[in-house]
């Protein structure tokens, strides 16, 4: 982060809406937001994208494995997939690259957004140097809870 890139604060209540919106025009579901603490889960897929300009950030989607099936089936209106291939891979990436996308146009101009990636498998952590949390928010939808952190850079001292 440049010394003289913005502070910026991100609420909960534009967080929510956003992906709402999302799921809802996107892949047809109602979510609601939900108190369910995260937790690590050998069961889960994470997509990133990251945001860099003047800001910089990082907006994560986790869910389990079952859920990004559903999310990739209502996504393309296709059957539900029986694993979690590059379709459902990609449906994830992209989600979260929209959630991205909506958050860019309610912090800054002059922001640009990563290509999306997935980090997948039975036991991974994922770690973004010099990163802290900015804001987790749980939601509910009817495939089950999953979760939207949105992570930034410390402002450095002046």
């Amino acid at each position: 982060m440049s010394a003289s890139a913005m502070k910026v604060c991100i609420e909960v209540s534009d967080l929510v809406q956003i992906v709402q919106s999302v799921f809802s025009t996107m892949i047809g579901l109602e979510i609601v937001p939900s108190s369910d603490p995260w937790s690590p889960d050998g069961n889960r897929l994470t997509a990133a994208v990251h945001l860099s300009g003047d800001w910089n950030g990082v907006v994560l989607l986790e869910c389990d494995r079952r859920q990004a099936c559903a999310f990739a089936a209502r996504f393309l209106s296709i059957d539900l997939p029986d694993t979690v291939d590059d379709t459902v891979r990609d449906v994830l990436g992209e989600v979260a690259n929209m959630i991205g996308g909506n958050l860019k146009c309610v912090v800054t101009r002059g922001i640009s957004l990563s290509m999306p990636s997935v980090v997948d498998g039975g036991d991974y952590r994922v770690r973004f140097c010099r990163a802290e949390l900015m804001l987790q928010c749980a939601f509910d939808s009817p495939d089950g809870f999953f979760w939207v952190t949105i992570l930034t850079e410390p402002e450095k001292e002046p």
